[in-house]
């Protein structure tokens, strides 16, 4: 899937253009830029493009290559900047009932005249989102390809922020959860919420290197006032990097503290159980002596033996249960 455009000032062309005919567009008029956005391009895609463009053939390689760290790669007239996009998904919108966190991947080539965005995983709206914003509010993207770039990290970096401000209630209630008298907690979902903050860390974290080689380039492919804009985008990653190790952090010793409470409710079992089964002994121990069957057991013959017996198992169990209750075992 591809959509390719024509922009001048800030506002798209009309008419329908492929990758070559925007190009010699924008040459002809020796203003403006071309935006190619692609999804999941092929091999003989990207070839094509090259050749017309004037790729690196690394820069080929990487639009081909899924799952990439944030990085920046600058080659002669062009460079290409990776960024990953993550997005928070309520309980049971996933294909995965565990999968809290979605991440893709968008690849910019950015030229002098020219802009290609490549999707991998991400899903189309928030580039369309881009494109109603651009479309109300041109001078966005009046620096040129730059500009693009801008917007379209800043509108990513927005979206971390969203996606760790609803992890924060999720990790709150977890915790309250796990120290709630009564409540038995389940390590297992402590840990796939710290996988899934783990992995958005992944993609947050590599993102603050990327921006500073952007915001220390010189020249046409990165003008200083976009450079600017690029700092205020690095403050947000920043507090969006920070929220997630906090996260991640807090997640840890919450599950050190559930394991710990985990083995202070199988210790408190034992004990009740050890103190039940204390309780038990005396009246066994009693019911299987006079349970022998032997001839001469005096106390067979009392009138009021088995009173007495079921007298002294009552008052032994009683202390028993006195004291064990007083040492806090039942």
């Amino acid at each position: 899937m591809r959509d390719c455009g024509v922009y001048v000032d800030g506002h798209r062309l009309e008419g329908t253009f492929d990758h070559r005919s925007a190009l010699e567009e924008v040459r002809n008029r020796g203003e403006g830029f071309v935006w190619l956005s692609l999804s999941r391009p092929d091999g003989v895609q990207m070839d094509a493009i090259a050749e017309e463009y004037g790729l690196h053939e690394l820069t080929v390689e990487d639009a081909l290559t899924h799952r990439q760290r944030p990085k920046v790669e600058i080659h002669d007239d062009h460079l290409v900047f990776v960024i990953r996009s993550v997005h928070y998904m309520p309980e049971g919108t996933g294909w995965d009932e565990n999968e809290k966190i979605s991440t893709g991947q968008l690849l910019m080539v950015l030229g002098r005249n020219y802009i290609i965005t490549i999707r991998m995983g991400m899903d189309r709206a928030r580039l369309s989102r881009l494109g109603e914003r651009v479309a109300e509010e041109p001078e966005l993207i009046q620096p040129g390809p730059a500009g693009v770039l801008w917007a379209i990290t800043d509108l990513m970096v927005d979206d971390y922020l969203r996606t760790v401000q609803q992890l924060e209630d999720l990790v709150e209630d977890m915790e309250d959860e796990v120290f709630e008298p009564g409540y038995v907690t389940d390590i297992e979902d402590i840990y796939i919420l710290k996988r899934e903050i783990l992995e958005m860390r992944h993609a947050i974290d590599p993102l603050t290197t990327a921006l500073r080689t952007l915001m220390g380039m010189r020249g046409q492919l990165m003008p200083k006032a976009v450079r600017r804009y690029l700092q205020d985008v690095l403050d947000h990653q920043l507090v969006a990097a920070d929220m997630a190790q906090g996260f991640d952090e807090r997640l840890s010793a919450l599950i050190d503290a559930a394991a710990v409470k985990i083995q202070l409710q199988q210790n408190t079992d034992m004990r009740t159980i050890s103190a039940y089964a204390a309780i038990l002994a005396v009246p066994t121990a009693l019911a299987g002596i006079y349970g022998m069957n032997f001839d001469h057991m005096p106390e067979l013959h009392w009138e009021y033996g088995y009173f007495i017996v079921l007298g002294v198992m009552a008052v032994v169990v009683a202390f028993l249960v006195w004291l064990l209750r007083r040492n806090k075992w039942l």
